[in-house]
């Protein structure tokens, strides 16, 4: 099973190298991080997808499905399962989903693993240091540790939290080393935008992990009108049961049913927080476009926080349609790539004004 897994996700990295290669681009080293990242991108918004239609558990064994390493060879053990509980979490379209997702996962391992090997090759003759690839390397491993426990931990809320923030984590690093193989700018910024910019990014990834955990913990739903929870400004909150991370899904740390006031409270307190993030942002996107060389990024950031603030309304008053949900999703992980653009830009090469 695990050769076949290997050559599943040795093809389905075929065709992003293929791209790298036929490129005129260059810098190919450059054009592979890019794909990487891309793919990297993609695989976030499927996996949103994968939890979003609680495929998650359509394999319930890992890394194969039922000791395979396709659906097609576990189609019995899967149709079984389906027939005792035809909602799931087992189906033959859930199986898919999960695998898949498992495969565009192993095809970025396959990406990251050549770009270390690349860059330890030809560190002698490269502008940077083979450390970045090397880390990415190692996150890729612990991302797959937590994609194992995900399943195996039946998951577990705050395992599938991390292994969001893990798969956000990766793309991150991939921006960066994509920025670093450019030609760098010398910018001149206002002042407040350098000091700003760190404290906003991690602003978001507090955000984002609030909204993680939304989602993880199926709370999406807590509140069914905006801006009022349930017809209330302040509605009766729980952090107790909401915020205690180490427990299964749906039970609270010692074991009994999770109360709905803390479902509210992790709803509630992902939605207040955004107005903080979203006048941070804001202000980022602002400073950004004063200077000509990163008006370009303050617009998109003004574009995606709109986008955001659209779909998560609309995830409510829609009672949480998939395409809105994962669009949300895809809007968060879009502006973790744009402000990583961003910091690395005005980190390596701002030039503050005076």
């Amino acid at each position: 099973m695990l050769i076949q897994l290997a050559i599943i996700g040795l093809l389905f990295a075929v065709f992003p190298l293929a791209l790298v290669l036929i490129s005129k681009e260059q810098n190919k080293f450059r054009k592979l991080i890019a794909v990487t990242l891309f793919l990297t991108f993609d695989l976030i918004i499927f996996g949103a997808f994968t939890r979003l239609t609680d495929s998650g558990l359509g394999c319930p064994d890992w890394p194969g499905c039922y000791g395979e390493a396709n659906p097609f060879q576990a189609h019995s053990e899967i149709k079984a399962a389906e027939t005792l509980l035809p909602t799931g979490p087992v189906t033959v379209a859930k199986a898919w989903i999960e695998m898949i997702h498992r495969y565009l996962a192993m095809s970025v391992g396959v990406l990251i693993i050549l770009q270390m090997g690349i860059a330890w090759w030809k560190r002698k003759s490269m502008r940077h240091s083979p450390w970045l690839p090397t880390i990415l390397f190692v996150l890729v491993g612990i991302q797959g540790a937590f994609g194992k426990w995900t399943v195996t931990m039946k998951l577990q809320p705050i395992i599938v939290t991390i292994h969001l923030m893990l798969a956000l984590t990766i793309l991150g690093m991939l921006v960066w080393a994509w920025q670093r193989e450019a030609t760098q700018l010398v910018l001149k910024l206002p002042p407040l935008l350098p000091r700003l910019l760190p404290f906003a990014f991690v602003i978001l990834v507090l955000q984002i992990a609030l909204g993680g955990w939304v989602s993880t913990n199926y709370a999406a739903l807590a509140c069914h009108d905006y801006p009022l929870c349930n017809g209330e400004v302040v509605p009766q909150l729980d952090f107790e049961h909401a915020y205690t991370l180490w427990r299964e899904l749906g039970r609270t740390g010692s074991g009994d049913f999770l109360p709905f006031s803390a479902l509210i409270t992790i709803h509630w307190v992902h939605r207040s927080f955004a107005w903080v993030v979203f006048a941070l942002l804001a202000s980022v996107a602002w400073l950004s476009r004063q200077q000509a060389e990163t008006k370009q990024l303050g617009n998109a950031i003004f574009a995606v926080l709109l986008m955001q603030f659209m779909t998560g309304v609309a995830t409510i008053y829609f009672s949480w349609p998939l395409a809105i949900a994962v669009l949300h999703n895809a809007g968060a992980a879009l502006l973790v790539l744009i402000l990583s653009v961003l910091n690395y830009r005005v980190r390596s090469s701002a030039v503050p004004v005076s």
